[in-house]
């Protein structure tokens, strides 16, 4: 993967074993792709404008039910900042409820997926969402 190629993911989770699956997930399904966690959505934040996470081509997945700041809350801060309104964000969460689905749709999400019960099936959601992103033309 060339280095203009690369997408960073920052991996928005306050639950120690969702990270460790999406991690593990990663690693079952050979994704290279650099992942920085932030455990709420201040972090996140911080870590997009202080280029903790590299600028260019960039991935957000995004837990709802977040502490200090939630999900809906770093969606409306992060399309209403210029430099980052144009980050794409996929949420991966396991609120099924209609307002949060509809809410991040009206806020530009790039897609809402339930978190899966399993760790086979989390692999597959992941092999997925990185099937999608490599091919996928972001600037």
């Amino acid at each position: 993967m060339s280095p203009d190629k690369t997408l960073h993911i920052l991996l928005i989770e306050d639950d120690e074993v969702d990270v460790m699956n999406v991690r593990r997930a990663f690693q079952k399904n050979h994704i290279a792709n650099p992942l920085y966690v932030a455990g709420n959505g201040l972090e996140g934040l911080e870590m997009l404008r202080n280029g903790q996470v590299p600028e260019g081509r960039r991935l957000v997945l995004l837990d709802l039910n977040l502490p200090k700041m939630n999900g809906i809350e770093f969606l409306r801060a992060v399309r209403a900042d210029p430099a980052l309104s144009a980050t794409s964000v996929v949420v991966l969460t396991t609120s099924a409820n209609e307002r949060d689905k509809v809410e991040a749709y009206k806020l530009n999400v790039a897609g809402y997926l339930l978190k899966p019960v399993t760790f086979v099936n989390f692999v597959e959601v992941m092999a997925t969402l990185n099937k999608y992103w490599t091919l996928v033309e972001m600037p």
